[in-house]
C-alpha cells in the first residue's frame, strides 16, 4: 500500500478546487484498506485514551462536504474503537429559535469538545460561509443588528464572517484544543451515484429529500463557496486537509492515517504519572486490598 503522506492533502497555498483529486489510488485491495483502518482507528482509541488522562487537548474534528459526500459513515468507521466516553459528535441542522437568538458562532462554542475528548462537527461553523452565502436570505432570519436586506450582505460582510471564523479557532487552538478540518471531495457524477441509490434503496430512501436535487443544481456555486472558504481559512493553527472522497472506504483510511500522523507529533501527551507518595505505598495498597 502506498505511504499517505499529510502534504498530498494538507492546504498550505491557495487552491482551485477543480484541479484537485476525487479519488486516489493507494495500490492495495479493499480488504486491505479496510484492515489499515483497522489498525489506525484502534490506535487512535488507543491515543484517545492516554488523552483523557493527560487532560491538556481536546481534538476538534470538522467534517464539510457536498450532500452524499461520506459524512455520516465516515464518523461510524473511523470512531469505531473509541471508548463512548471520548467522542461526542454534533450534526448541525438549521439553527432553532433560541440558536438565532445568539451569535452564529453560540451553538459550535457550547458544542466544543472538554479537554481529553474528541468532538466531531458533521457539518459546522461553515455553513454560516456556505449555505447561507449560496441562500443569503438566510441571514436575515438571524435579525443582525446592521443587516435589514439583502444589499447589507456584501463583501465586506463576509470578510468580516471570516475573520470571526479565523478568529473562533485561534482561540479554541490558543487555549489546548487541535482542530483537523476535513473537506470530502466528491465529484458530481458520484454524487449523482450515491442519489440515485438513496432512491433505488428501499432502505435508503428515507436519506433522501427533493431539496437534494434543487441544492445539486447549485452545485457551482457551493464548490465557489467552499474554495474561497478553505483559502480564507486555511491557517497553520487550524488547516484545510482536501480528502478525495469518490471512494468511501479510502477517504476514511487518509482521514484516519492524517489524524494520527498528526496527534504523534505531541510528544507531551502521556498519561500521568503517580505522585512519589502514592508510588511508594503501592505494596502496601494491594497487601490492604488482598486483606479485605
Amino acid at each position: 500500500m502506498k505511504e499517505i503522506k499529510i502534504e498530498d492533502f494538507k492546504v498550505t497555498e491557495p487552491i482551485k478546487l477543480d484541479g484537485t483529486r476525487n479519488d486516489i489510488d493507494l495500490g492495495a485491495s479493499e480488504e486491505a484498506i479496510k484492515d489499515q483502518l483497522k489498525d489506525v482507528r484502534k490506535k487512535l482509541g488507543k491515543l484517545q485514551d492516554t488523552m483523557y488522562a493527560h487532560g491538556k487537548y481536546a481534538v476538534l474534528v470538522c467534517l464539510q462536504g457536498m450532500d452524499t459526500a461520506g459524512k455520516d459513515s465516515l464518523i461510524r468507521e473511523v470512531f469505531k474503537d473509541f471508548n463512548a466516553r471520548g467522542v461526542v459528535v454534533h450534526s448541525f441542522k438549521t439553527p432553532t429559535a433560541l440558536e438565532k437568538r445568539h451569535d452564529y458562532l453560540w451553538r459550535h462554542y457550547v458544542a466544543l469538545p472538554e479537554r481529553g475528548k474528541f468532538g466531531v462537527f458533521n457539518r459546522t461553523h461553515y455553513e454560516n460561509v456556505l449555505v447561507t452565502r449560496v441562500h443569503p436570505e438566510y441571514i436575515l432570519g438571524e435579525n443582525l443588528p446592521d443587516v435589514n436586506s439583502l444589499e447589507d450582505i456584501d463583501a465586506d460582510f463576509w470578510d468580516k464572517r471570516f475573520q470571526q471564523i479565523n478568529n473562533f479557532e485561534k482561540t479554541i487552538q490558543e487555549n489546548g484544543t487541535i482542530i483537523f478540518k476535513f473537506f470530502l471531495n466528491l465529484s458530481k457524477e458520484e454524487q449523482k451515484h450515491r442519489l440515485l441509490r438513496r432512491l433505488d434503496k428501499p432502505n435508503k430512501n428515507w436519506k433522501f429529500s427533493p431539496g437534494d436535487l434543487d441544492e445539486r443544481e447549485l452545485w457551482e456555486n457551493y464548490r465557489n463557496c467552499y474554495e474561497d472558504a478553505i483559502n480564507r481559512t486555511s491557517k497553520p493553527q487550524a488547516p484545510w486537509y482536501i480528502i478525495p472522497s469518490d471512494d468511501k472506504k479510502t477517504a476514511r483510511l487518509i482521514v484516519a492515517e492524517i489524524m494520527l500522523q498528526e496527534l504523534k507529533k505531541y510528544k507531551d501527551i502521556k498519561e500521568p504519572e503517580l505522585d512519589d507518595a502514592i508510588k511508594a505505598k503501592i505494596s502496601e495498597y494491594r497487601q490492604r486490598l488482598k486483606n479485605d
